[in-house]
């Protein structure tokens, strides 16, 4: 790759015509404000054709949101392709721009040769104070191109690396030129390769910094020595104040180093170490570090091997260390018992501003709380029955009169205050004030509310009794498909007729009682030892006719017995053996119409015993026979009748 130098960046006045300058006359009228734009349109105008053609010489498709959007502070590449030579056409439009400070170029593919590039448009360009080259494939060349850059720029403020398969010895490069670049408040080195040798760089890094504030190291392999490496130098570290290191494994050896630097280091406001590997032996080992720290404020242990013995440790070091300023701690996955929100609500008590998230109470998972009265009402209340301003409730907080305050300093307030809201109503109102989690609670949302909560009641109950209707209707729906579906499936012709009683009347309908099948379901099931397939295999219950008015006269032999249906309704089984039943409830006498019956049949008609009774056993041989003689005797006397008739 041949050497590059600053002047390949700038085109010279024969590689494209000038812009060709606006000719205009000079009056009395004109001012320095018009020359002014004129000037800033001019140069607009020259940044725009030099862009152009910049890509022109190197043979890219130019970027038309970069043309559109020159008079923006933040240019937004992300996700371009623009690849080394577009970067290059980029850096030579931008050496002399001094108007855009942010440039974002994540995502662009521009590798280590753009990244050289870049370095050579900022030797010129003090105007642009945050860069954005994450995810670029910058690998161990493009490292080396970045830190020579912090050790020569005095513009940047913050720049991001994130993604750019940087390993050990890329790290190197970083703490050298970090050492003396005390300009640099932000580094985002997430998603890399860093390991032990790394960590060790690393903590060199933060040992001798002195202006880095934000650090991101996430998403990386400091464990063990790295690890251990790594928070040595935090030890000694005078400035960072936010710590990412979540994802990284450190473990129960880390921890210890941690908690051993946490003593010591007075200025980290911010720790997180979320998915370390870290056990209750490890956060044991974290609080101790914990006891003696003044200034740390949120701690993030989300998703490691905790359970309610480190959340307790966790809460017991807030509420036995007076000078903590701990504020948050999250433990989300972590399922606590009735002891721990015991001691969590005692250690509120002492310390309003803490706030503890954790996963749930007796190993199941934290439920929607029970709604609540809004807490905007309850405050705008609260204020209405005492004659006060939100202003008088929040001066001694709010000096400066701008109504935002700091959310530990919001929630310590209402806590302490005379104001019934319970503390999940508190975060309620802290994360409807604080929506973008920006840690400063603008209570001017507290003011005129009433007419808002009540639109928001009206629309509640609206949507209330617009449910208690549809249900309603839902109801109703169901329940006449469900009498529909009865009436279908048990039809007039399903009924079970017993003519217990019934007289035959020319001059009338035939009355009768009827049951459903579905009646006669339960009984029989209910009864399957009287109702045996043996018992009713040798009897025969007989049915008339519904349409007709002709007596019904059974066919069967003297030996099969026919009875009319049982008693269903009636519930004791004393009728007396010599009398049939009918569904209804009504007992008929056998002898009453036995007249009716032809003589063959008129023994036919008794009552059915009791159902226990033993009943003699017919062999089916002789069944066959005898139902063959029945026949042949009817038939006969069917013939003679007719004979007789004739």
């Amino acid at each position: 790759m041949s050497a590059l130098s600053f002047e390949s960046l700038c085109l010279r006045d024969d590689d494209f015509p000038s812009p060709t300058q606006p000719q205009y006359t000079e009056d009395e009228f004109d001012t320095d404000l018009e020359s002014d734009e004129k000037e800033e349109s001019n140069k607009q105008m020259s940044i725009s054709e030099l862009y152009l053609q910049a890509c022109k010489l190197v043979g890219v498709v130019p970027v038309s949101y970069f043309v559109r959007n020159l008079d923006s502070t933040t240019m937004t590449l992300n996700h371009h392709g623009l690849g080394p030579l577009g970067c290059k056409a980029l850096a030579i439009a931008l050496v002399s721009d001094m108007h855009i400070n942010t440039l974002e170029l994540a995502d662009s593919d521009i590798q280590a040769e753009g990244a050289k590039y870049l370095v050579e448009m900022l030797r010129a360009n003090f105007t642009i104070q945050h860069l954005n080259v994450s995810n670029n494939d910058l690998q161990s060349a493009g490292a080396e191109y970045v830190a020579k850059m912090l050790l020569d720029n005095i513009s940047l403020k913050s720049i991001k690396l994130s993604g750019n398969g940087f390993t050990d010895d890329d790290a190197r490069y970083f703490a050298d030129a970090l050492s003396t670049n005390s300009r640099i408040k932000e580094l985002d080195l997430s998603h890399n390769e860093f390991c032990g040798k790394g960590g060790e760089h690393l903590g060199q890094l933060l040992a001798n910094n002195e202006g880095l504030e934000v650090l991101d190291l996430s998403w990386n392999h400091l464990r063990m020595k790295g690890a251990v490496a790594f928070s040595a130098g935090l030890k000694v570290n005078m400035m960072l104040k936010y710590l990412d290191l979540s994802w990284n494994g450190f473990g129960n050896e880390g921890a210890l180093a941690m908690g051993e630097a946490l003593k010591f280091n007075n200025t980290l406001v911010h720790l997180n170490l979320n998915n370390n590997r870290l056990t209750n032996e490890g956060v044991g080992m974290l609080c101790k570090g914990l006891e003696f720290n003044d200034t740390l404020r949120v701690l993030l242990l989300a998703y490691n091997s905790l359970t309610v013995e480190g959340a307790l440790a966790l809460v017991n070091v807030v509420k036995n260390t007076p000078k903590t300023a701990l504020e948050e701690i999250n433990i989300c996955n972590v399922l606590v018992n009735e002891n721990f929100v015991h001691l969590l609500e005692v250690t509120c008590q002492e310390h309003p501003s803490l706030d503890v998230q954790y996963g749930g109470v007796g190993g199941f998972i934290s439920k929607k709380p029970p709604k609540r009265v809004d807490p905007m009402k309850v405050i705008q209340d609260y204020l209405d029955q005492r004659k006060l301003r939100l202003w008088d409730f929040f001066r001694n907080i709010d000096k400066d009169g701008t109504m935002r305050v700091p959310v530990a300093d919001f929630r310590k307030a209402v806590q302490q205050s005379s104001i019934p809201l319970e503390r999940y109503q508190i975060e309620e109102l802290i994360q409807r004030l604080d929506r973008d989690r920006t840690g400063m609670v603008d209570y001017r949302g507290l003011a005129d509310t009433r007419k808002q909560m009540m639109r928001d009641h009206r629309r509640q109950l609206r949507k209330v009794e617009s449910r208690q209707k549809k249900e309603k209707q839902k109801s109703d729906r169901i329940l006449k498909t469900f009498q529909s579906a009865v009436e279908a499936v048990t039809p007039r012709s399903s009924m079970v007729i017993s003519p217990g009683g019934a007289k035959d009347d020319s001059s009338g309908p035939q009355h009768f009682s009827a049951t459903p099948l579905s009646s006669w379901h339960h009984i029989v099931m209910s009864n399957s030892s009287r109702y045996s397939v043996t018992n009713l295999s040798n009897e025969h219950v007989h049915l008339p006719m519904l349409g007709g008015t002709t007596p019904y006269r059974p066919t069967s032999s003297p030996a099969i017995r026919s009875y009319s249906q049982p008693n269903l309704l009636d519930d004791s089984p004393r009728s007396a053996p010599d009398k049939s039943v009918s569904a209804q409830g009504i007992r008929s006498d056998p002898e009453m119409g036995h007249s009716k019956l032809s003589p063959t049949a008129n023994h036919l008609t008794r009552s059915r015993p009791a159902l226990n009774g033993k009943q003699p056993k017919v062999k089916a041989k002789t069944k066959k026979v005898k139902k063959k003689k029945t026949t042949k005797r009817v038939n006969k006397g069917s013939k003679n009748s007719t004979q007789a008739v004739k």
